[in-house]
């Protein structure tokens, strides 16, 4: 099925929002453990993955599989409370479905967030991390194939794939809220077997300054159809080699958890200063 078609399936939802006047100029994916944010918005309308024939949906715990329809202040957003991932089985075009369907229900600003793994020293556990930068390492792109000119133009331009000026209010907001914070690059790999320490290694030489599994389709998607993005991600482990113990999901739960307050307030007070 096509984000169009998804689309059409979404039609009761989406009529009864457009009647109110409600459409999301704002997109969030809410990456493992994160996705409760949405949960703080107001006049909520909750459309579940399931729902929509043909919409992947994760088995990962942490991934609660709707989009969320809400409000923080004046400002509409959709929410996907979580993604699917390419590990999963999913190839890159699908798993950037979400993000598609988002831009074509009219949000032209996207806030990508993810977690991840600290590769530079200094990248400690409950760091909310502004991405500047990312490596494509996964060995699949999402635009590989036929373009769609609907969508964007066959070679797009990735020089500033995350805005400098939603990166900037990011920074401003976390120092003005307290929030401990880090600017870096996000290493995408495919997944799902967490790094070995040699691969870690050679990341950090690559520049890479935190590691995960997901984010990079859907930012180069994003970029394709003309959407600013930001991209925030949660620091949830030490990479392999870094940690003195082994890697598992339900530490990067418990630290997204944990971390979840700063979160809340640092993606709350970039909305809140989002052009309406």
């Amino acid at each position: 099925m096509t984000e169009r078609s998804i689309a059409d399936s979404l039609h009761a939802p989406l009529s009864a929002l457009r009647a109110a006047q409600r459409l999301p100029s704002i997109a969030l994916v809410l990456g493992s453990g994160l996705g409760d944010f949405a949960d703080t918005l107001t006049d909520i309308v909750r459309v579940p993955y399931a729902d929509l024939p043909g919409m992947p949906r994760s088995a990962v715990p942490g991934h609660a599989g709707k989009f969320v329809f809400g409000k923080l202040g004046e400002r509409e957003l959709i929410a996907m409370q979580g993604r699917a991932h390419m590990y999963e089985g999913y190839t890159a075009s699908e798993v950037v479905m979400g993000v598609r369907l988002m831009r074509q229900l009219g949000a032209d600003t996207l806030i990508v967030t993810n977690a991840a793994g600290g590769i530079r020293a200094g990248m400690l556990p409950g760091t909310l991390m502004i991405l500047e930068d990312h490596l494509n390492l996964t060995g699949h792109n999402c635009l590989a194939g036929p373009n769609d000119p609907a969508l964007g133009p066959r070679f797009p331009d990735m020089t500033a794939a995350y805005d400098p000026a939603l990166r900037e209010l990011a920074a401003t907001t976390a120092e003005r809220l307290g929030i401990r914070s880090a600017r870096g690059v996000y290493a995408g790999l495919l997944g799902p077997t967490y790094e070995t320490p040699a691969e870690i290694r050679m990341l950090a030489r690559l520049g890479a300054d935190a590691v995960g599994m997901s984010t990079v389709q859907e930012v180069i998607a994003a970029r394709h159809m003309g959407m600013r993005v930001l991209g925030i991600s949660c620091v949830t482990n030490l990479a392999a080699g870094l940690s003195p113990h082994e890697l598992s999901h339900s530490e990067v739960e418990a630290t997204a958890l944990a971390t979840r307050a700063d979160f809340t307030r640092l993606l709350a007070g970039v909305i809140e200063e989002l052009p309406t």
